[in-house]
């Protein structure tokens, strides 16, 4: 056996080529509270959810992890595990926020995991149980929303509070088990997948943030353009985003995880509806985000730049009055919950709007990574776009962010129609589908926030 001699410089050069690149002069806080219902209430992403949940497979979560770079600028990013929330309550968080805390709108990226085993809050996905819930079921919703608020306010504080200095790396990772469910069957799957025929569309990039305190990794960021619909019944779970998060900080102790979703409108978890399954795809994921914290990751210089905006997103052709009374006669219960909750609101004095508030987050994080973030159920190809005009896997698209609306359709998913394309705008309780210039609209917003 021959040994080589090694000088100093040499050594030290060996060490820094084996060790992670984590850029310093960053600061960083990070916390995560517990935002299971303390009672069973109404659950929901299901529009045949009948009764309140009834039991408790995983916690679910609301953690914030604040960012600060070497000049004082601070960002504050919020996932929570939940289906998602509705402008009004996202609008009164980010309010308290911005006055205890100091930070602007631009600053706050609230993220939901879009799990289909969380509960109602606020007026989210309000037609789906306009016509189900009772009074005192909407009680409990109702107390369910203000506490919620608090307790992510509490986590937002104990963020703020545990800030101390941090180095930040980033990387990108690979996880393939979602499905674009438009152009795969459900039963097919299994097969296409074996025989390597899968089509359509798809975004399997997990991108991964790492947030280190010296030799401690404080925080994980990561996301994955996937529904988390792997389980549909009557216990609150966080569902395979749930689990993934939950090996991630098994993997490392004192580590919070933190997951957001990306362009997965129109993507599947397949096979899916076994508690298996969900614990499997989350491993997977977890899997992948491991691999990258393991690997070569590149350090992030410490500067951060935020853009925000809320633009007026065209809808198509409003309906009429009379079409709207026609509906409420509906034997279909969600067209006719829509139909009543449109005629209450006009007969109090506001007609529908031809236009949506719909919100755009843009963050540059150090010389690489953009950090968007879009309203509503996006689907894939605005990913697929925003990357190749971009930056590649350097850009990440977070969907399900700071108000969930409706299905976000690209022109193609629009003019093929279906389900993404106009059929869900009911259980939001929108009046009608979006605009032929809806992806257009949004990518000339994102392009305007990223220069």
């Amino acid at each position: 056996m021959t040994f080589r001699a090694y000088g100093l410089p040499t050594i030290l050069l060996l060490i820094a080529l084996h060790t992670p690149a984590f850029a310093a002069g960053w600061s960083a806080g990070v916390s995560k509270v517990n935002i299971t219902p303390p009672k069973f209430i109404w659950m929901s992403g299901y529009g045949g959810r009948n009764h309140p949940a009834e039991g408790k497979l995983t916690d679910l979560w609301a953690k914030t992890l604040v960012l600060k770079d070497s000049r004082g600028k601070q960002g504050v990013v919020i996932t929570l595990d939940l289906v998602g929330v509705d402008r009004d309550f996202s609008q009164k968080v980010c309010a308290a926020i911005v006055a205890k805390h100091g930070v602007k709108r631009a600053d706050i990226a609230i993220c939901t995991s879009h799990t289909h085993t969380g509960p109602v809050v606020g007026g989210n996905l309000k037609p789906l149980h306009y016509l189900t819930i009772d009074a005192s079921q909407q009680k409990l919703v109702d107390e369910y929303t203000v506490w919620l608020s608090e307790q992510i306010a509490v986590g937002v504080k104990e963020a703020f509070e545990s800030i101390a200095p941090a180095e930040i790396a980033w990387g990108s990772g690979e996880a393939t088990f979602a499905v674009n469910r438009r152009n795969n069957r459900e039963p097919d799957v299994p097969k296409l997948r074996a025989d390597n025929q899968l089509k359509g569309p798809f975004d399997h990039d997990v991108p991964v943030l790492a947030v280190r305190s010296g030799k401690k990794l404080r925080a994980v960021l990561f996301g994955y353009a996937c529904h988390a619909t792997v389980l549909s019944f009557y216990q609150w779970s966080g569902d395979y985003p749930g689990f993934a998060q939950i090996e991630v900080e098994k993997a490392h102790p004192g580590c919070v995880a933190l997951f957001w979703a990306g362009c997965g409108a129109d993507q599947n978890p397949l096979p899916r509806r076994k508690v298996e399954l969900a614990q499997q795809y989350g491993g997977r994921l977890a899997k992948a985000v491991d691999r990258v914290l393991a690997g070569d990751m590149a350090a992030v210089a410490a500067e951060l730049k935020t853009g925000y905006v809320e633009i007026p997103l065209a809808l198509d052709k409003l309906p009429t009055r009379e079409q709207i009374e026609k509906d409420s006669e509906s034997t279909n219960k969600w067209v006719k919950a829509r139909a009543e909750m449109f005629l209450e609101q006009i007969d109090a004095g506001a007609p529908l709007a031809q236009t949506y508030p719909y919100p755009i987050g843009v963050w540059k994080v150090g010389a690489d990574v953009k950090f968007v973030t879009l309203g509503g159920e996006v689907v894939v190809d605005f990913a697929v776009r925003t990357k190749r005009e971009l930056g590649g896997v350097k850009t990440w698209v977070a969907g399900y962010s700071h108000d969930v609306m409706a299905y976000i359709p690209s022109r193609r998913v629009l003019l093929e129609g279906g389900y993404e394309g106009a059929g869900a705008m009911v259980y939001y309780g929108l009046p009608t589908k979006w605009a032929i210039t809806v992806e257009d609209d949004i990518m000339k917003a994102i392009h305007r926030l990223s220069k």
